[in-house]
Formats: C-alpha cells, sequence, structure tokens
C-alpha cells in the first residue's frame, strides 16, 4: 500500500535516525577531541575524496536529466562545491582545513593517499547516481536531511577541542549550514511528489539506505586504518609525512 508523503517522509527520517554516520565511534572520538593530530589529518584526507566527487556526482546526474526545471534547481550544488567568481566553494574551504591541520594541500587534493575502502564507497555512490533512476538518485541524497545536525555538533566539538579549529579551518561546515537546507527541502520534497507508488517509495527508501552504508563504510575504513586495529592498508597515508611546518599543525 502507497504510504501518505507524511508517512513516507517519517520513514525516511526514521532511516537516517538509525543509520547516519553520526553514530559511528569515530565521530564520537572526533567530536570529543579524543583524536590525535594524524587521526584528524587521516579524517581530512578521505573526507577530501568525498568532497570532490560530490561535484562528478551532480554532473552525472544533470547529464541525465531532461527537465531544464530540475537542472536548474540542482545546478547550485555543482556551484556550492566547485565555487563560483563570488564564492570560494566547499572544496576550497576544506583545502584551507587541510591547511589549518599542517597537510600540505596539494598531496591531499592529489587523492594519492586516500584508503582504497574510501575510494570503493565513494565511487560506488557516483555510479550509483549515475546509473540508477532519477528517483533513486535524489533519494540518496537525502542524508542532507541529517546533515546539519552533525555539522553543528562539530563545530561545536572542534572548537573545544582542537586549537586548530577556528572561523576559517572550520567554514566548510558553517558555509553548509546555510547551503543544505535548500537542498534538503528541494531534494525531499521532489521524492515525495514522484514516489507516488508503494514500489517508488521501497525504491527510495532502498537509495537512502544505500547512501547511509556508504557514509559509514568511510569511517569504518578510517577506524580500522587509524583508530584499532591501526592496520594502514598499503598506499594510503602515512602518519608524519605530506606534513607543512605550521603554527597550527604543531599546536593542534
Amino acid at each position: 500500500m502507497t504510504a501518505t508523503k507524511s508517512e513516507f517522509e517519517a520513514r525516511l527520517r526514521q532511516i537516517g535516525a538509525e543509520r547516519y554516520h553520526d553514530k559511528h565511534p569515530f565521530h564520537h572520538l572526533l567530536h570529543s577531541g579524543g583524536c590525535t593530530p594524524d587521526q584528524v589529518r587521516a579524517w581530512v584526507i578521505n573526507r577530501y575524496y568525498y568532497q570532490s566527487r560530490i561535484p562528478m556526482k551532480d554532473a552525472a546526474f544533470m547529464s541525465r536529466v531532461t527537465d531544464p526545471a530540475l537542472r536548474k534547481a540542482w545546478r547550485s550544488r555543482i556551484e556550492d562545491h566547485d565555487g563560483t567568481a563570488d564564492n570560494e566553494g566547499g572544496i576550497q574551504r576544506w583545502l584551507r582545513l587541510a591547511d589549518a591541520v599542517g597537510l600540505d594541500r596539494d598531496y591531499v587534493a592529489s587523492t594519492d593517499g586516500v584508503l582504497a575502502a574510501t575510494k570503493f564507497a565513494v565511487d560506488a555512490y557516483v555510479r550509483f547516481v549515475r546509473d540508477e533512476t532519477l528517483l533513486e538518485a535524489v533519494a540518496a541524497s537525502l542524508t542532507e536531511l541529517f546533515a546539519p545536525a552533525i555539522h553543528a555538533q562539530r563545530i561545536e566539538g572542534l572548537l573545544a577541542n582542537y586549537a586548530f579549529a577556528d572561523d576559517s579551518s572550520l567554514s566548510y561546515f558553517r558555509n553548509r549550514l546555510k547551503e543544505a537546507p535548500k537542498d534538503v527541502a528541494f531534494g525531499l520534497q521532489w521524492v515525495l511528489d514522484h514516489a507516488d507508488t508503494a514500489e517508488k517509495q521501497d525504491a527510495a527508501a532502498r537509495a537512502l539506505m544505500f547512501k547511509t552504508d556508504v557514509l559509514w563504510s568511510q569511517l569504518d575504513a578510517l577506524h580500522s586504518a587509524y583508530v584499532a586495529p591501526a592496520r594502514i592498508p598499503p598506499g594510503a597515508w602515512q602518519p608524519g609525512t605530506h606534513l607543512t611546518e605550521t603554527p597550527q599543525a604543531k599546536a593542534s
């Protein structure tokens, strides 16, 4: 039986309540100040891969959209990350975070040190958005429903516990607090309007669960490599390498 829009929205929100990566042990460690400087750096390096692929994912999505109105509404997501003449963009803001924790930003941007598992998870998301239905692709983006809360917690936790944290280094998260709500409002309404059968609602819910798995898998890989059992796989970033000598790095 097809759920009402309000019932279906509640179902989607429950997926986030149960499966969003704010519940992962690594995030609790990070936000509480329990990460070492190198564990923070490993997070910055690996999360950059995800950030850098988001506009690629959105470009792949837009290449399939025949409705000009949907393309027009969606294109701001690419601009939010890549930047415009008036907006630095999320990718550059993330590289400022890399500077603040003492990493060589060119190394971070190269993605050479990213964990293989991170790449597998993120690349799977890009392929999903490229290959599955538009409804499933939009539904997978609805983890944005749950992102503002984690960004707010992260800002508070990083400011309280790490010397590198300030308005400049955390500008990515502050900007997402402003950018994400418009994306959430549009994406959620689009899914609610287009998931008009029980089968489509099930497909959209599975897509959102897939995306939570993508995010969770990244943190699993990070925790395994740099926290416990701290088994760094071949090719991944090695602590103590690709650093810059900055006061922030020494103090972090």
